[in-house]
């Protein structure tokens, strides 16, 4: 159970349960993301062969989905705290890179 205690540690959580409980709403949330993403990628590009503008409706979609997701089964889990400083975490991580950028 090393790598639980890591995990606990590295995302300072209280206990193992709650490890768990975090596991199984990134669990639930992949699930359900891969499970929609055809027919909302259909919606917008239509079917057929995964070209150009399905990737890019893929990655501009998909993601803020996934996201959404994660937030619903948070809360629904009791875990929206973690998981929403989780997605402030990596909205931040953006907002970093662009404002690196602007300096240089």
């Amino acid at each position: 159970m090393n790598w639980i205690n890591r995990l606990q540690s590295k995302w300072n959580l209280k206990n193992t349960t709650q490890v768990i409980v975090v596991l199984i709403v990134f669990a639930c949330t992949g699930f359900t993301v891969a499970f929609l993403k055809r027919p909302i990628i259909a919606y917008f590009v239509g079917e057929g062969d995964q070209n150009f503008w399905f990737w890019l409706v893929y990655l501009i979609l998909i993601f803020p989905v996934y996201l959404l997701f994660l937030l619903l089964y948070g809360f629904i889990f009791g875990q929206f705290a973690f998981f929403w400083g989780f997605v402030k975490k990596t909205f931040g991580r953006f907002k970093r890179k662009k404002n690196d950028a602007e300096q240089e």
